[in-house]
């Protein structure tokens, strides 16, 4: 399974230097000047030299592209051209807000989806089976910025003065405090340090931090910001795992092996998880797998409509204003996501399914 790992990361190396390639001259030919979209339609020629000059825009693109690389292989993500700060830094303070988000709502689409994937599966046809999967499609159907404003009006404002009222926006309540776990342990990490990246990163996991510091009242208060956004992000991958689930498990129901267990006189519940459920699986772990994917992109509207500073909500705001460092260090950031997603749903298959592992040796 190592060997097999290992040759995967090996093939992943090709596709992670074309999207390198893609990216930076794609990002070069959005229309507009950046100098012109960071310093505003006014700024002079003079001014807009400088800039070129100082933000290394004013070689040609090639010399650029070579510049870039370099620096990737040094670790260095380049500075943000709007921010001027270390792309690094950015990253540690924007993408736990957005895998935080992401999780939270894969896990409400597998807890939900599955079981009524199921539940269809095993009553097809009937009223439960065409209601199940007249949700799935409007799920599937309904816009995410809609369904978060109309989660937002009901539990902010219909529901304000009721134990179902939830914070409308935002991911801390103003004036609660999520004091990073290196200074509540006092491990002595000031910025510059080799590890203080790391730790930044898991201390702005919110809800991860909260609990290792034992500071309740800030997770509580997280947790219940992060219910409406989740909810309504997780919509279409729910959707899409309850009908992945109902479909594949169809499939199974009818092979004859299936058919053998319930001959046995084993019990209804034990056929469809431990003979049906453990070969349907496959199809299943790949919609989990890519619609992790999806979610870790950074949801653009989501984040937005409910004012979380993620990788979607700044990845949108680099593009506007040609902040070309922040567009390439994110982008390479999703694409290195994807394929270790990839790599952990294929080595998932061999252990569920001994044919695949056999297959992998071959």
């Amino acid at each position: 399974m190592l060997q097999y790992g290992a040759r995967r990361l090996l093939s992943a190396i090709p596709v992670l230097i074309g999207i390198l390639v893609v990216v930076f001259f794609l990002s070069r030919s959005i229309p507009g000047d950046p100098c012109k979209a960071m310093l505003g339609e006014k700024a002079s020629a003079e001014t807009c030299e400088r800039f070129a000059v100082a933000n290394g825009l004013d070689k040609p693109l090639p010399a650029q592209f070579v510049v870039f690389v370099g620096k990737i292989l040094q670790g260095d993500l380049g500075e943000s051209i709007r921010f001027s700060r270390p792309v690094v830094l950015i990253l540690a303070e924007r993408l736990p807000t957005t895998i935080e988000l992401a999780l939270a709502a894969l896990v409400i689409a597998v807890v939900v989806g599955i079981p009524l994937g199921i539940i269809s599966a095993l009553r097809h046809n009937s009223a439960t089976d065409v209601a199940t999967m007249v949700g799935a499609n409007i799920g599937v159907s309904m816009p995410v910025f809609w369904l978060g404003l109309m989660l937002a009006y009901l539990f902010a404002i219909v529901f304000k003065d009721t134990a179902l009222a939830l914070p409308p926006s935002g991911r801390i309540t103003p004036g609660l405090s999520a004091t990073p776990f290196y200074e509540v342990y006092g491990l002595g990490v000031t910025e510059g340090t080799p590890w203080f990246l790391i730790l930044e990163f898991f201390a702005n996991l919110y809800i991860f931090n909260s609990i290792i510091t034992a500071n309740w009242e800030v997770l509580l208060d997280v947790s219940r910001h992060m219910i409406l956004p989740a909810v309504a992000l997780a919509t279409i991958p729910l959707a899409i795992i309850a009908r992945m689930t109902r479909s594949s498990l169809l499939d199974v129901l009818g092979r004859e092996y299936v058919k053998a267990a319930r001959a046995k006189g084993l019990r209804e519940r034990l056929v469809v998880l431990r003979h049906a459920m453990r070969n349907a699986f496959l199809p299943i772990v790949t919609i989990i797998g890519l619609s992790l994917g999806l979610l870790l992109n950074g949801a653009v509207l989501t984040e937005t409509v409910f004012g979380l500073a993620g990788v979607g909500r700044i990845l949108f705001e680099a593009i506007t204003a040609r902040d070309f460092p922040i567009i390439q260090a994110f982008t390479l950031v999703i694409a290195i996501n994807y394929v270790l997603l990839n790599l952990v749903v294929d080595l998932s298959y061999s252990r569920l399914d001994p044919r695949v592992r056999l297959e992998s040796k071959d």
